[in-house]
């Protein structure tokens, strides 16, 4: 089997890889929020690997905001990823800014 197979991703689904930079926290005061630290619901970033041709709002290279709860992980060539859905997602933040929509700046 090619190390290197593609990946195609079917309808409406992402495969994501998780943000690395997610970790210790600093709040407005100056104090380190370990990243293990239990914060309630808290949302997540993710790079987009691969899409599904029924996607409509998100491109490869851009990266979304997800419910980490709400997540199917696989291992692909020793990587850990996501899978979610388009409908799952509750942001992007994307170079491309379409005219009419608001950039989100990282």
């Amino acid at each position: 089997m090619d190390a290197k197979l593609p990946i195609r991703m079917l309808h409406d689904r992402l495969l994501v890889a998780l943000d690395t930079e997610a970790g210790d926290r600093r709040s407005s005061g100056g104090i380190v929020i370990p990243a293990t630290a239990a914060m309630g619901r808290r949302l997540g970033w993710a790079r987009v690997e691969a899409v599904g041709s029924q996607v409509r709002a998100v491109e490869v290279g851009d990266r979304v905001l997800f419910d980490p709860e709400d997540r199917a992980e696989v291992e692909v060539r020793g990587e850990s990823f996501v899978l979610l859905r388009e409908r799952d997602l509750h942001a992007v933040a994307s170079e491309r800014i379409d005219e009419g929509q608001t950039g989100l700046y990282l």
